[in-house]
């Protein structure tokens, strides 16, 4: 449904560029998105790539199990249904891992697997649990102390500081995990306070 309004749209902004004769300004501005969408394709490729390396490295050392095991207990405080030896938490914590280093591209992979491991925590039953829930609040929010994709944009466009909005974004999505996990447990007690008083 979203792509034929996005076609619709695009047809009828063709047919009212042909009928007041700026053609040319559409024609150059669609080659001008595309010679940008691919400058900054090839940016964030490279970037990625060089993040997704040193994750390897972090991952072949050591480092990624030991902060697993340092984000263990807050994990299985935050999702208290899940057994800590179970794949769905470590499909969890290598999710909030690659989120915290601001690999949300890395850490979709590891979300969708740890929803299909929650999914058959909760029986394959197709409404969502209170762990799937929280993973999504958590990854939505996620909190990152190394924002890659948008130093890469900042570097693809030519800042001449693209690494100084470190602090901000640390600050920024803090306050927004902080605020998902609240708004989470917020509604779960409630729903569980309404399922008492029935």
């Amino acid at each position: 449904m979203v792509n034929i309004i996005w076609m619709l749209m695009l047809l009828i902004g063709i047919i009212f560029a042909a009928i007041n004769g700026t053609m040319e300004a559409v024609n150059e501005a669609i080659f001008k998105g595309a010679q940008d969408a691919v400058t900054i394709c090839i940016g964030l490729i490279s970037i990625l790539v060089f993040w997704l390396g040193l994750m390897r490295i972090a991952q072949a050392s050591g480092l990624l199990e030991g902060l697993a095991k340092i984000m263990k207990p807050i994990a299985t405080r935050l999702f208290p249904e899940v057994p800590s030896n179970h794949p769905a938490m470590g499909y969890i914590l290598s999710n909030m891992t690659a989120n915290l280093f601001g690999l949300g591209n890395a850490a979709t992979p590891m979300g969708i697997k740890a929803m299909e491991q929650l999914k058959k925590l909760n029986g394959d039953k197709d409404t969502a649990s209170r762990s799937m829930i929280t993973l999504l609040a958590i990854n939505t929010a996620s909190i990152t102390l190394i924002p890659t994709t948008v130093i890469s944009i900042r570097m693809n466009y030519g800042s001449a500081n693209p690494t100084e909005i470190v602090g901000t974004t640390l600050i920024a999505t803090a306050c927004s995990t902080l605020a998902a996990i609240m708004i989470d447990r917020f509604f779960y007690y409630r729903r569980v306070r309404k399922g008492r008083e029935l």
